[in-house]
């Protein structure tokens, strides 16, 4: 837009008109724009629930961390357009006017959370426990800053998830789903099943006489939509980011080397070792278990002793930097089997033993060099990107195409002649000179030719493209697709003779017929299948079958079409196994903790809609189409 209007006032007509234009909407925003904030009519708020207030701010923050979590989760930026037609934008102002709900009944109720108990919450929180079990504030920090939180924001965050905890802990306390519900899901979930069954292919359908020229001509009209070709685009993209501008910069060895001596330490693998440790208060108490141990006691038993399991004590395969100071010090002096002296750490006074060395592995540079020098070419790559995009935006905004642009400042333009929305070229087969993750073509099919379009983002840098041409989809002739249209016209008359055949089969075994009699009279054999489940996913059987053979009763005969069915399979069931319910297993715990769960969101999702009504909900969808791009 900016470029088009930069276009547009660069003679004198176009100058006038944009001045009338900006004149126009200077005196618009003095009457409406400043006259709002005086009048207070609320634009700066998204939402209001009973006395709160869901500020355009806050809620911006709310969303954009929210886009940013599922960014990170799809390894790439999610534009506003995505987000929406995901939902994203409605599921969370729900969410945010939910929340707001629950902080208002907080609040009509007198619920409060002490500083202490907020400090316990964090400090009981595994995701901000260290190696040692306990709560490490530098992973802490990490953590929350990784999310985008500060730690006085995360405090206040989970003080008021701590106060909506109360709430819903209460509404959802003590329901329980019925002992006949957990029975029938557990039998339907364990069901077993076996099979016998039969693949009937196209060696079964016989042979198939090529078709006459009337038939296929007849065959091709019918299904001409199959065979239309569809809409081709020209385009033409550059792309401008660190890693393809370090592809052409040149590092040398010197360069490298130096690198490669800073980071050494870091690019080999250092020495680990598996060790067990235990944590004592006092010195005492260590040089007392240690001779414990020296005198045949197990760490695993001593940790027992002493309230701990088994992953507590066992440290795992462990760096030396991983370990306290003074730990990683004294275990990495050990020899593999040995017990340490009481060592006097940071987190009290351990004992360690050493289980296992892993010797570490020293970095070599001819191995490492390449990836060396290719990290430091997309690093000084990155100082130029910035450059570049200035550059070749004044290039577009000046009127030049993509591929003119490109040239003038040494860029290489991609041009692929013909491409559909699927990503494929008229030969059928996908494009290959498409960056992979490079999300144009999508772009190229939402513009039109002569359209400056805004540059993409991507791997942190830019993509410019111009659509060249259209080629309309039209109707293809027969004599263009002949062989596609014969190919199946074939597959279609494999498929009709063998639906034919398998339901002949199966009346014949629904008459009394033996499955094994009835394959060696069309030269099949027959296969088994046993102690499947409805999700199971036995060799060689496919989802369909397995699902129809839940559909069938004991002894019960069926087909099922597959492969676009040119493959057909008749089956028996042969067996059915209905499980005893063991409620003490733990499938079935963990079914009841499920269905807990479902119904304490149900229960709590109805007191909020409840909530939400009784208090008063408005929303200011000006506002929020502002936040979510839905007004651009």
């Amino acid at each position: 837009m900016l470029r088009g209007m930069r276009k547009a006032s660069s003679n004198w007509l176009g100058k006038t008109i944009m001045a009338v234009v900006m004149g126009v909407l200077i005196v618009s925003f003095g009457i409406w724009g400043i006259a709002d904030i005086f009048r207070g009519f609320g634009q700066s708020t998204v939402a209001k629930i009973g006395h709160t207030e869901i500020s355009l701010n806050e809620f911006r923050q709310i969303y954009t961390d929210r886009l940013q979590q599922i960014s990170r989760q799809f390894g790439r930026p999610l534009t506003p357009d995505q987000a929406r037609a995901f939902g994203l934008d409605r599921q969370v102002l729900q969410q945010t006017i939910a929340e707001a709900a629950l902080d208002e009944e907080a609040r009509r109720l007198g619920l409060g959370q002490s500083d202490d108990q907020i400090r316990q919450v964090i400090m009981n929180d595994p995701n901000f426990k260290g190696v040692g079990g306990n709560f490490d504030a530098n992973r802490f920090q990490a953590v929350i800053r990784n999310f985008g939180y500060t730690e006085q924001r995360y405090v206040s965050e989970q003080r008021k998830v701590s106060l909506r905890r109360q709430i819903t802990g209460t509404i959802g306390a003590g329901l329980e789903p019925p002992k006949a519900m957990i029975d029938v899901l557990t039998r339907f979930q364990n069901e077993q099943r076996a099979i016998e069954f039969v693949r009937l292919d196209a060696a079964q359908a016989g042979q198939i006489d090529a078709p006459s020229p009337e038939a296929l001509a007849a065959y091709f009209e019918d299904h001409k939509v199959q065979f239309r070709a569809p809409e081709y685009r020209k385009i033409a993209f550059v792309v401008v980011s660190p890693e393809e501008i370090g592809k052409w910069s040149e590092v040398s060895d010197e360069d490298a080397k130096k690198v490669f001596e800073q980071r050494k330490d870091r690019l080999g693998a250092p020495e680990k070792r598996q060790i067990q440790q235990i944590v004592f208060p006092n010195a005492a108490e260590a040089q007392a278990a240690r001779e414990r141990l020296v005198g045949g006691m197990s760490f695993e038993d001593l940790g027992k002793e002493r309230g701990l399991s088994a992953s507590d004590v066992d440290l795992g395969l462990v760096t030396k930097s991983s370990l306290d100071a003074a730990v990683g010090e004294a275990a990495f002096a050990l020899p593999a089997g040995e017990i340490s002296q009481p060592i006097q750490g940071a987190l009290g006074t351990s004992i360690v033993k050493v289980d296992k060395i892993e010797p570490g592995k020293e970095a070599d540079y001819a191995t490492l060099a390449g990836d060396i020098k290719r990290e430091i070419a997309t690093e000084r790559a990155r100082v130029k990107v910035n450059d570049l995009r200035d550059k070749m935006e004044d290039e577009r905004g000046g009127g030049a195409s993509v591929i003119d642009a490109a040239q003038k400042l040494g860029l290489t333009a991609v041009t692929i002649d013909a491409v559909d929305r699927s990503g494929r070229a008229p030969d059928g087969q996908p494009v290959a000179n498409i960056p992979q993750g490079l999300d144009v073509v999508s772009q190229a099919f939402n513009t039109d030719v002569g359209v400056d379009n805004d540059s993409i983002s991507f791997k942190g840098g830019y993509v410019w493209y111009d659509v060249l041409a259209i080629t309309p989809s039209r109707d293809r002739n027969l004599d263009e697709v002949r062989d596609q249209v014969e190919a199946r016209w074939r597959q279609d008359q494999i498929a009709t003779k063998l639906k034919t055949k398998a339901t002949e089969m199966v009346q014949k075994l629904e008459a009394g017929g033996k499955l094994a009699d009835e394959a060696s009279a069309i030269g099949a054999k027959v296969e088994t299948a046993t102690g499947f489940k409805r999700d199971d996913t036995p060799a060689s059987v496919p989802a369909s079958v397995v699902a129809a053979a839940f559909r069938a009763a004991k002894d019960g005969v069926g087909q099922t079409p597959v492969t676009g069915g040119t493959e057909v399979i008749v089956f028996r069931v042969t067996d059915i196994v209905d499980p005893a319910v063991d409620v003490a297993s733990d499938a079935v715990k963990k079914l009841k903790e499920s269905l807990d769960r479902a119904q304490t969101e149900e229960q709590v999702a109805s007191y909020v809609n409840k909530l939400e009504t009784d208090i008063g909900t408005t929303i200011n969808q000006a506002a929020f189409a502002q936040v979510t791009g839905a007004n651009q």
